[in-house]
C-alpha cells in the first residue's frame, strides 16, 4: 500500500476538478470532502470513488455548475432542489442550512431532492458535531438491496448518520443498511481479501464472505436481517415524502447513472435552553459507562467515531494509504 501526504492528495484532486471546469471555491470544498474521507479511513468513498465521480461528470449525470435552490420553507422545515449538482457539495450546503435553522428554532430539517451520491455520509455528521449540533441525515439510493425474504433488489442500501457533539471526541455513527456497503465490498475485492464475516449471498443463494460474489449476485445482507430491510424502507419513505423527490424504485439501477436521489438533513441544538454544559456532561457520563473502566482485563469498547480520530491522526502523520492503481489513474487525469 502506498501512502501520500494529505496536501498532495488534496492538490491532485483539486487540479482534476479545476480541469473539469469547477469554480475555485467549489472545487476546493469538493476536493476537501474527498480527501477528508480518505484521511479518516473511509477509502471506499474518498479517493477510490473519485474516478466514478469524474466519469459521471463526463457522462453528463452530474452538473458541476448547479447549486441547490430553496423551494419551500415552513419554520424549521425546508425543501431544496439539488439541480443534479455534485452530491457532496449539495449535502454540505443542506447540512449547513439545517445547522443555521437549529440555531433559530432549536431544530432544523432540510429535505433535498434531485441530488447525486453524497460520497461519505459521515462527513455531514462530523460537520454538524463540529458546529456543536446533534446531526441526523440519510439518503436513499438505487435499488441494490433485497428486502428480507426476497432475492431481487427492491430497497436501497440507504446510509444513516447520527452524530453527537462531545469535547472529548464526537460520537459519529455512519452506517449503511447492509452489513457492508458496496463501496466497502469493492475495496475488499480490489485488495483480494475476504470479508471478516459473511456479508451476503452468492448467485446460488449461499452465504459468503467473497465480496465479488456478492457484487455479482446483488444480494447484500441487510443489517439485522429483517430489521435492516424495514429501516431501509422507512428511510426511503420519509426522504421521498419530505423532499418531494424520487423514491428508490424511481432511481435508475445503474451505479454510473444513479442520480436524482433524495436526502434528509436534521440538526438539533443541544444548547437550545441556554445550558449547553448540561448536555456535554450527560454525553460524557454515557460514554464513560459505555466503555470498560481503565485497568479492566478486557479490551476497552470503542464508541462510534473513536477509531476515525485515531486513523485521522495516523494518516496525517504517516500519509494517507492509497490504492496504487487508482492513485496512478487519478494522477493521469
Amino acid at each position: 500500500m502506498l501512502r501520500v501526504p494529505y496536501q498532495e492528495l488534496f492538490d491532485t484532486l483539486l487540479r482534476v476538478l479545476l480541469k473539469l471546469g469547477f469554480e475555485q471555491s467549489r472545487g476546493e470544498k469538493c476536493a476537501q470532502l474527498f480527501s477528508e474521507s480518505s484521511r479518516d479511513g473511509v477509502y471506499s468513498h474518498g479517493l477510490n470513488r473519485f474516478p466514478l465521480f469524474v466519469t459521471m461528470i463526463r457522462n453528463g449525470v452530474i452538473n458541476i455548475h448547479a447549486e441547490p435552490e430553496a423551494m419551500m420553507s415552513h419554520g424549521a422545515l425546508e425543501r431544496w432542489d439539488g439541480k443534479v449538482g455534485p452530491g457532496n457539495l449539495n449535502a454540505y450546503h443542506c447540512m449547513e442550512r439545517a445547522i443555521t435553522l437549529s440555531r433559530l428554532h432549536g431544530i432544523g430539517c432540510v429535505a433535498l431532492a434531485k441530488t447525486n451520491h453524497w460520497m461519505r455520509g459521515g462527513s455531514y455528521g462530523w460537520q454538524a458535531a463540529e458546529s456543536g449540533m446533534i446531526g441526523i441525515c440519510w439518503t436513499n439510493t438505487l435499488p441494490n438491496l433485497p428486502p428480507w425474504g426476497a432475492s431481487d433488489p427492491r430497497v436501497g442500501n440507504n446510509p444513516l448518520v447520527i452524530a453527537v457533539p462531545r469535547a472529548k471526541g464526537h460520537v459519529v455513527l455512519d452506517m449503511a443498511m447492509s452489513q457492508f456497503s458496496y463501496g466497502a465490498l469493492a475495496s475488499y475485492r480490489a485488495r483480494g481479501e475476504l470479508l471478516p464475516v459473511a456479508g451476503g449471498f452468492d448467485v446460488d443463494g449461499n452465504l459468503t464472505r467473497d465480496p465479488g460474489a456478492i457484487e455479482k449476485s446483488k444480494r447484500a445482507m441487510p443489517i439485522g436481517f429483517w430489521k435492516g430491510s424495514g429501516l431501509s424502507l422507512t428511510l426511503d419513505l420519509i426522504a421521498a415524502m419530505l423532499s418531494g423527490g424520487n423514491a428508490t424504485h424511481q432511481i435508475v439501477a445503474d451505479p454510473q447513472r444513479e442520480t436524482e436521489i433524495s436526502q434528509v438533513f436534521i440538526a438539533l441544538n443541544p444548547g437550545f435552553n441556554g445550558d449547553g454544559t448540561s448536555g456535554a456532561r450527560i454525553a460524557d457520563k454515557i460514554i464513560e459507562y459505555f466503555q470498560l473502566p481503565p485497568g479492566s482485563t478486557s479490551e476497552r469498547v470503542r464508541y462510534p467515531g473513536e477509531r476515525v480520530l485515531r486513523t485521522r491522526k495516523e494518516n496525517m502523520e504517516m500519509g494517507i494509504p492509497v490504492e496504487p492503481a487508482i492513485w496512478q489513474e487519478v494522477q493521469g487525469m
